[in-house]
């Protein structure tokens, strides 16, 4: 594995580190109610900054991480293979997407280029995702990513609300 970002393209997305110039748009970002929501993340410049420069190490070899750039190069989410078990060949998928970029399959493009990297260029034979029963919009993001539904998790997870919500688990093999 890499021990920094790797650019990979997602069609007229690319995967990439994340930058200086991106840290405007991660505060913006962070602070939408939606996002923070299900994603609660930094809520000032110092901690974007330390946010950022984690997601770029990828030397410990537990994620690969990417800001999500669209063709003009602004940052519209991120995506990330995290909890990755070369051992065990699977991880977890995470990915948000900026306000200013909902509603254009940027969540779609960028899990599936992730998958694509985690199966072709780390040899992962499953990748899973959890989300939220009532985010809606996650869990059309996995049917249209080509991640199957394979069930309900109760009270699985302790949201920023302080509330633990029920989760749909979903997964893809490199042989779907």
């Amino acid at each position: 594995m890499s021990e920094r970002t790797v650019r990979v393209s997602g069609g007229d997305l690319v995967l990439r580190e994340f930058g200086p110039e991106d840290e405007t748009d991660l505060l913006a970002a962070f602070t939408d109610p939606e996002i923070a929501r299900w994603n609660p993340q930094a809520t000032d410049a110092a901690s974007v900054s330390v946010w950022a420069s984690a997601r770029n190490d990828w030397t410990i070899g537990e994620h690969t991480s990417w800001a999500v750039g669209d063709a003009g190069g602004r940052l519209v989410g991120s995506v990330s293979l995290h909890k990755i078990d070369l051992e065990q060949g699977d991880a977890e998928l995470g990915y948000w997407v900026a306000p200013w970029a909902r509603r254009r399959g940027v969540a779609v493009r960028a899990a599936t280029a992730a998958t694509a990297y985690g199966f072709n260029a780390l040899g992962l034979h499953r990748v899973h995702l959890f989300h939220a029963t009532e985010n809606r919009a996650s869990c059309a993001v996995a049917g249209l990513a080509g991640f199957l539904l394979e069930g309900r998790l109760r009270q699985s997870y302790r949201y920023a609300d302080g509330v633990h919500h029920d989760e749909h688990l979903h997964a893809r093999l490199v042989t779907d």
